[in-house]
């Protein structure tokens, strides 16, 4: 008996989820179609970047190549990667953007075109969709630019942050924080970062070097 009834019971259960099926079918077909598509758009849309980042790469590097042609007969043609190179600022991928608006900035610099210059280089140091080690560098660049000119706080401000541990900029701000104290006639601020530069092993050569000539320099002159 007990068998009957469970048997019975197992019918009605089945006849509920039937029922269930049949009555939610569309539903359920719809949920079923919201997640293919939910997939298949989210792949399509990694292979679009992926085509968007491809196509970025190329005219990024087609600009630079423009831009180290040599001589008058190359005049255009570094015209021609320079206006790319503004252009894919503007338009490219957040990471090619990033590294065209560094070079155009540099570009204006190079031009004397000073303030426009600094004009980029800190839109892309305050830009919150840039890559963090691009934002950094585009710090590093804008106080480069004024550490013998811009306001001395406003600089130590800026260069503090990237000279702290684990920064990959940090024996680059530092450097740029001691020539910071020399213009502001704190040598002894100045000699010792320059000391811990000289022998820091995982400050670039050209760091470590540039430190040395900064301390002969300083002794010299007492």
């Amino acid at each position: 008996m007990p068998d009957i009834f469970d048997e019975v019971e197992e019918e009605v259960r089945a006849e509920r989820l039937r029922h269930l099926l049949s009555r939610y079918a569309g539903l359920i077909l719809f949920a079923v179609l919201v997640v293919a598509a939910a997939v298949v758009g989210w792949r399509l849309w990694g292979s679009y970047q992926a085509r968007q980042d491809q196509q970025a790469a190329v005219l990024y590097l087609t600009a630079l190549n423009q831009l180290r042609t040599p001589g008058e007969a190359g005049k255009e043609a570094r015209i021609a990667g320079q206006s790319e190179l503004v252009q894919l600022a503007k338009t490219a991928p957040a990471g090619y953007r990033a590294l065209a608006r560094l070079h155009a900035a540099a570009l204006l610099a190079q031009d004397g075109k000073t303030a426009a210059a600094l004009d980029m280089y800190n839109a892309l140091a305050t830009d919150g969709s840039a890559d963090p080690l691009l934002r950094d560098l585009a710090t590093l660049l804008w106080t480069e630019r004024q550490i013998d000119t811009g306001d001395p706080l406003r600089l130590e401000a800026r260069l503090k942050p990237l000279a702290a541990a684990g920064n990959p900029w940090r024996p680059l701000a530092q450097r740029q924080l001691a020539l910071l104290d020399l213009r502001e006639n704190k040598p002894d601020a100045a000699r010792t970062i320059l000391e811990s530069l000289a022998t820091d092993a995982t400050a670039p050569v050209g760091v470590r070097e540039s430190a040395q000539l900064l301390l002969q320099q300083m002794e010299g002159t007492r």
